[in-house]
């Protein structure tokens, strides 16, 4: 039997990795008996963080771009509704740091004072964390 150069070398990496998996489980097994930490998070804490890093990210991106998403256009209906008027997110140029919310009036867009935007921010994360905690699995 003849073993070409290709299945040799396939063969030493394939060692190698066995041996290097070994090597992390030894390391594992070591720490876990010196008695490193381990951090252990409820199933009910590990979905809450999800549901809020889904939320940031709905809130921070999705919600200032046209999406056409069913969530994010539910979350701005809602929003809207409870406001009771339509309302604006933008990310102005230059710098597009700070997020601007605008409302629409008679006058035309008026930017919100920073009184009335931390309600609508505040109103705007529990109708998204309401959201996406019922619509995630």
């Amino acid at each position: 039997m003849t073993i070409n150069p290709y299945n040799k070398n396939l063969i030493k990496i394939y060692v190698k990795e066995l041996n290097q998996g070994r090597r992390i489980a030894r390391l594992k097994r070591i720490l876990r008996q010196m008695g490193e930490d381990t951090i252990s998070i409820s199933p009910e804490a590990k979905r809450r963080q999800m549901v809020e890093k889904i939320s940031r990210e709905i809130i921070e991106n999705l919600l200032t771009s046209e999406s056409e998403n069913p969530i994010v256009l539910e979350i701005k209906a809602d929003l809207e509704k409870e406001v009771g008027m339509p309302l604006i997110f933008k990310y102005p140029p230059p710098n597009g740091d700070d997020l601007h919310i605008l409302k629409k009036t008679a006058k035309g867009l008026e930017e919100l004072t920073p009184q009335e935007k931390e309600q609508i921010l505040q109103k705007l994360w529990q109708i998204t964390i309401n959201k996406v905690n019922k619509t995630m699995l």
